[in-house]
């Protein structure tokens, strides 16, 4: 059993609790495009597609503001039959019919494969937080939040959920090969729906800190030492946090391979 699959169950509740509240909730299933997720796209999908800016007189509709509150989280599994593979399941309106909105942004990432492990749990969670790789769709936010804005542009070209779904699990399979399956979920009905999904994620972050920071331990660096909290982004230390990840990467490049001890 994997560390995430409670809460992978939990959120299955909750999106039946919100259907039967009355949400409304769809469901887009692209399994059948499954090795072309990125064929066909009203957008430019990939590094360096988009700018990572989207100006306010340019927006469509934003997302996630501070003032209606936004959740994003990931989580995953070896168990590949928890989920079904490339579903997009959207609770609330979806960004077509939502110009000139700002609505409340929950986001899950639910990824599954027999090798996935602590190991790719930090790609999974700063892999929610493209910049520049979807044409005409901004992210700003902090761990743990997720704030955008679509372009006019891209609506009018038909970017909506099903598109932004197939975009990120199609960047998700290139970052991290060891994803076998996944679904993402958006939830856009209200704040109080976002507050209650707040009380898995909170849950789940603390475990996923929990993860990040034995990793680091494994390489002799407590990262609890950090005195700016998790935001990278902003942190003056980046570089120096950068510089280390470097010299990890060329002593395990240049690390002889230990000889097999004698038998």
């Amino acid at each position: 059993m994997s560390i995430f699959d409670a809460y992978i169950a939990k959120v299955a509740e909750y999106i039946e609790t919100m259907q039967a509240s009355g949400r409304r909730v769809m469901v887009f299933d692209c399994s059948g495009d499954k090795e072309r997720l990125l064929v066909g796209l009203p957008v430019k999908v990939g590094p360096g597609a988009g700018s990572g800016i989207v100006l306010r007189g340019d927006t469509f509709a934003e997302l996630g503001s501070p003032e209606v509150g936004s959740c994003a989280f990931p989580l995953w599994t070896n168990n590949t039959n928890l989920i079904k593979d490339c579903r997009i399941t959207l609770v609330g309106p979806d960004i077509l019919e939502s110009r000139g909105e700002s609505l409340p942004f929950g986001q899950i990432i639910i990824a599954a494969g027999e090798k996935l492990g602590d190991k790719q749990h930090s790609a999974l969670d700063e892999g929610q937080y493209i910049s520049d790789q979807i044409e005409g769709y901004m992210v700003k936010s902090t761990p743990g939040r997720m704030w955008t804005r679509i372009s006019s542009k891209a609506a009018e070209q038909g970017f909506g959920f099903e598109a932004l779904g197939k975009a990120l699990m199609g960047l998700y399979r290139s970052r991290v090969p060891e994803v076998e399956r996944m679904e993402v979920v958006f939830i856009t009905s209200s704040k109080e729906d976002i507050e209650k999904l707040e009380e898995i994620a909170a849950q789940v972050r603390k475990i996923g800190k929990d993860i990040v920071r034995e990793n680091w331990l494994a390489r002799g660096y407590d990262i609890l030492e950090c005195t700016f909290g998790w935001d990278c982004g902003s942190c003056p230390d980046r570089t120096v946090c950068d510089d280390i990840k470097e010299v990890i990467k060329v002593r395990k490049k240049d690390a002889p391979e230990q000889p097999e001890a004698n038998k």
